[in-house]
């Protein structure tokens, strides 16, 4: 990795991105099998080298040449040539691409491995969640650590024997922490599929020198008291949290989702902690609907640009009050036990009187008003440009889901065609992946340049994955807006 004195910070959704940690798509990823697909989180088998070399390979050049081109420039012809095409994807490979700008989780962790130590450890820590003989565990320790990793990650040895299942939602690197200011906040997955998702990471971040700028600032939340004693139907008891349901929107202000994956016993947890540690001085809880559809918060909101937010239409203010509806429905519908949402926002020096907000776009416009200073209008891009049933087609392929790579630049599936004209009707110019990298090897486009841009990414195999960029990204370090 070179020098490790890189500052870790994020204090924002949308400042401008100079480092993040991702995961290429592995070999695990070819090995779901579709009687398996659903307890590994999947809704559908994906096609591998597809997503390797014509779906993710334009998210990790697009990367390279945003945050670090000299990684990248001027070698597009080698890396796309036959002999080199698939190496640039392979963390265990020697060419493949080796950043500290785009960190591959991959690498850390073989890096760690070369600890006698931590070998040791993480190897038996392995093989007791995988349920592994010793004879295993002793194959383990006998290779070397690259290889290791990669067997951790994919559950396979360089034989192709597989000693464990793979762990193939490592690519959405969200989900493992969350930067907060100068504090990295581990997750709890709620889900068994990503428990040695949650081993790798907690070894890595505590780990590699790396981290050790922010080596004091690591959090973790614990287990409820008596939690193993709880019955099942006391799910919300548990602690889980994902980081896919936590978005740092201000240095003094974080969003946290109750949602599929997250717990309210997690958020509590978090609220005190966060608060003790003096890390952000506003907190709000989303609670949304348990479903499938919207897994976590981000999958149903993101943010573009201090004024704009891409969001699912049911949330919306007109949704939430039922405007749309006739006087029967509408009565009919406020009498439902089961809220929608519910939004509660929390101040540390004001504990005791919480704020509340009927629907999203309120607490939306607040941040955008309130909190980042915004005087104009702020602006809602609806997914499916809120129309039935575009609006929840392009939801589930993850249209709500953006990354920002600065403020107003931001990436999404090329898919989502409604979603697209409710960007150009709001004044975002939208270019593909594969022309920008074009003009960005050639120097006619700089990143500096770029402005109120969508890109889009192939993504036929990719959004079978349930995951948007902003999934398959961990900012580490983000410019101060």
């Amino acid at each position: 990795m070179g020098k490790h004195t890189n500052a870790i910070r994020v204090s924002s959704e949308i400042g401008r991105l100079r480092r993040l940690l991702v995961h290429s798509p592995d070999s695990g990823l070819g090995k779901v099998v579709p009687s398996k697909a659903q307890d590994w989180l999947f809704e559908d088998i994906v096609h591998l080298d597809t997503i390797r070399r014509k779906e993710y390979d334009f998210y990790t050049k697009l990367l390279l040449y945003f945050l670090d081109p000299e990684t990248i420039q001027g070698k597009l012809k080698t890396i796309d040539s036959e002999k080199n095409k698939r190496n640039f994807y392979k963390p265990e490979h020697p060419d493949f691409f080796r950043s500290d700008k785009v960190i591959e989780l991959q690498w850390l962790l073989a890096e760690i491995l070369e600890n006698l130590e931590i070998r040791l450890k993480l190897a038996a820590s392995v093989c007791a969640i995988e349920n592994c003989s010793y004879d295993t565990q002793k194959e383990l320790l006998d290779l070397h650590p690259i290889e290791l990793a990669k067997t951790f990650i994919t559950g396979a040895l360089q034989s192709g024997r597989m000693l464990f299942a793979p762990i193939p939602n490592f690519i959405f690197t969200r989900d493992i922490g969350i930067v907060v200011n100068e504090y990295v906040l581990l997750n709890k997955p709620a889900k068994k599929a990503r428990t040695r998702e949650a081993l790798l990471a907690k070894y890595i971040f505590f780990n590699h020198p790396f981290f050790k700028v922010c080596q004091e600032n690591i959090l973790e939340l614990n287990d409820g008291y008596h939690h193993f004693l709880l019955p099942k139907e006391s799910d919300d008891k548990k602690v889980t949290l994902e980081g896919g349901d936590v978005m740092v929107v201000t240095k003094d202000h974080l969003l946290i989702g109750v949602s599929e994956r997250t717990t309210m016993e997690a958020a509590h947890q978090a609220i005190n902690l966060l608060f003790e540690k003096n890390v952000v001085k506003k907190i709000t809880v989303i609670r949304i609907p348990k479903k499938r559809d919207y897994m976590h918060i981000d999958t149903v909101f993101t943010q573009v640009r201090r004024d704009a937010w891409v969001m699912l239409g049911v949330f919306s203010k007109k949704s939430m009050k039922h405007e749309n509806e006739d006087p029967v429905q509408r009565a009919l519908e406020g009498t439902k036990k089961d809220e929608k949402m519910k939004i509660i926002q929390f101040r540390k020096k004001d504990m005791e009187n919480p704020a509340y907000f009927d629907n999203l776009e309120d607490l939306l416009s607040d941040i955008s008003k309130q909190d980042l200073e915004c005087s104009g209008k702020v602006k809602f891009i609806y997914s499916g440009n809120n129309e039935f049933p575009f609006d929840a087609r392009e939801q589930w392929t993850d249209s709500c889901n953006l990354l920002a790579l600065k403020e107003g630049v931001v990436l999404g599936y090329d898919r989502n065609d409604k979603t697209v004209e409710a960007f150009k009707e709001n004044g975002f110019e939208i270019v593909h992946a594969a022309d920008l990298i074009q003009q960005m090897e050639s120097g006619s486009v700089k990143a500096e340049n770029i402005s109120d841009t969508l890109i889009l990414m192939p993504s036929a195999e990719l959004s079978r994955a349930r995951g948007g960029f902003h999934c398959m990204s961990m900012p580490l370090l983000r410019d101060d807006i």
